[in-house]
């Protein structure tokens, strides 16, 4: 994660509660909103990454595609994409995500730091590769895909890449459904 968006003062530095969960600091700010680390406490105790959204909240364009991101990721059960767990309003008003939270670095960073080689690399590539073209199937095109936007963390002492922030995912035609399901998967 970026330490540089966690300086400085914005909307989530006052709020210590959203819903049911506890939020502990801001880990990411990007151009649609910011994203918080958070601990449910209740049915289980996990962290939990919640993305808030504040335009969508005054702007129809911006709802319409935090709406998208809900569907998106309502429907993506891949082991390389990030799930959703829940998705609400803050007491102020504004919607939000509640996902899972990624512990790891971004894939560039990982093919540094590891000093992966090609073939390394290109098997994290197909694993995206088959998140994405899950997301496809689906009707959901990420539009913003890149390395910042896929985090790799250890499981198990094996590299697992999860594509993140769907933020500006697009619908393909009318592929999502009014319950977040494909109408022809």
């Amino acid at each position: 994660h970026d330490e540089a968006a966690e300086e400085g003062p914005d909307a989530s530095s006052d709020v210590t509660r959203i819903g049911p969960y506890r939020v502990i600091r801001r880990i990411g700010r990007g151009g649609s909103g910011y994203v918080l680390l958070a601990e449910q406490e209740h049915p289980v105790r996990r962290p939990v990454a919640i993305k808030i959204v504040p335009h969508a909240a005054v702007n129809a364009e911006a709802a319409a595609r935090f709406e998208v991101e809900r569907r998106a990721l309502a429907c993506a059960d891949h082991p390389n994409i990030a799930r959703i767990l829940d998705a609400g309003v803050t007491a102020d008003g504004l919607p939000y995500l509640v996902m899972d939270y990624v512990e790891g670095v971004t894939l560039t960073e990982h093919c540094r730091v590891n000093r992966l080689g090609l073939v390394a690399r290109l098997e994290l590539l197909l694993e995206v590769s088959a998140a994405v073209q899950h997301a496809h199937q689906r009707g959901v095109i990420h539009r913003d895909l890149k390395p910042g936007n896929i985090l790799v963390s250890d499981r198990g002492g094996r590299a697992l890449p999860r594509v993140v922030d769907f933020g500006i995912a697009q619908s393909i035609g009318h592929a999502l459904g009014e319950h977040g399901d494909t109408m022809n998967a």
